[in-house]
C-alpha cells in the first residue's frame, strides 16, 4: 500500500500542475478545465479549488449509480487542485505564441504520463472516470456514449460561462487518447502484461489463418 501511494500522490500532484501548462497556454483546455474556468469567471474562486468542488460534486453523482469510490478516488479530488493552483503560482503567462504551444504540449505529454503513474497505482478511478463507468453500469450505456455525453455537456456548459474553448480543446481530444495508450503500459505492469497477452493472441491467430 505504501508503495502505492508513493505513487499515486506524486502522480496526481502531476497531473495538475500538467493541467497548469495547459492552462497558462491559453490555447484552448480540456472540457472539465473549460468548465472549471467557466465557473471561476463567475466566482472568484481559484480554479484549483474549483476542481477540488467539482470533483466532490461529481462524487456524489456516483450514490445514485452505486458505485464504491477507492482511495485514489479520495485522493484524486483533494490533490489535483492544489496540483493546478501550485502550477500556476509557479508558471510565469507565456506571450510567444511557441511557447504557448511549448507549454500547452508540455502540458499534455506531462499529464499523459501523470495518469500512468496514478492509474497504475490501482487504487480507485477518479471521480470522472468513475462516473462513465458507473452510467455504463447502471443502465447499459455504451462507455464511449457515456463519456462523449459527459465531456460535451460539461464543455458547453463551460464554453457558455465563459471558459478557454480553442484548438488546444481540439488537441487534446485527439491526442491524450493515443498518448495514455503508451504510458499506461510503461507505468501499469498489470496494463503491460495485458498489453502483450494481446499481441501474442493476435499473433497466434494471424499465423493460424496463413
Amino acid at each position: 500500500m505504501m508503495f502505492k501511494l508513493a505513487r499515486l500522490i506524486p502522480g496526481l500532484l502531476l497531473y495538475g500542475i500538467a493541467d497548469a501548462f495547459m492552462i497558462r497556454a491559453a490555447v484552448g483546455v480540456d472540457s472539465w478545465t473549460v468548465f472549471a474556468q467557466g465557473v471561476a469567471h463567475h466566482t472568484g474562486l481559484s480554479i484549483g479549488i474549483l476542481t477540488n468542488i467539482i470533483g466532490l460534486a461529481v462524487l456524489l453523482l456516483w450514490i445514485p449509480l452505486r458505485q464504491r469510490p477507492g482511495l485514489g478516488t479520495v485522493l484524486n479530488i483533494l490533490l489535483v487542485g492544489p496540483g493546478i493552483d501550485l502550477g500556476l503560482w509557479l508558471l510565469p503567462a507565456p506571450e510567444p505564441m511557441w511557447l504557448r504551444v511549448a507549454y500547452f504540449t508540455t502540458g499534455m505529454l506531462l499529464l499523459a504520463v501523470a495518469s500512468g503513474i496514478y492509474i497504475g497505482a490501482r487504487l480507485g478511478p477518479g471521480p470522472r472516470d468513475g462516473l462513465m463507468t458507473g452510467i455504463h453500469n447502471r443502465f447499459g450505456t455504451p462507455i464511449w456514449i457515456a463519456r462523449t455525453a459527459v465531456e460535451l455537456t460539461v464543455l458547453v456548459a463551460g464554453w457558455i460561462l465563459g471558459g478557454n474553448v480553442g484548438l488546444g480543446t481540439v488537441a487534446f481530444a485527439l491526442l491524450i487518447g493515443p498518448l495514455c495508450g503508451i504510458t499506461l503500459p510503461l507505468f501499469d505492469p498489470v496494463t503491460r502484461r495485458e498489453a502483450l497477452e494481446t499481441r501474442r493472441r493476435e499473433a497466434a491467430e494471424a499465423a493460424s489463418r496463413r
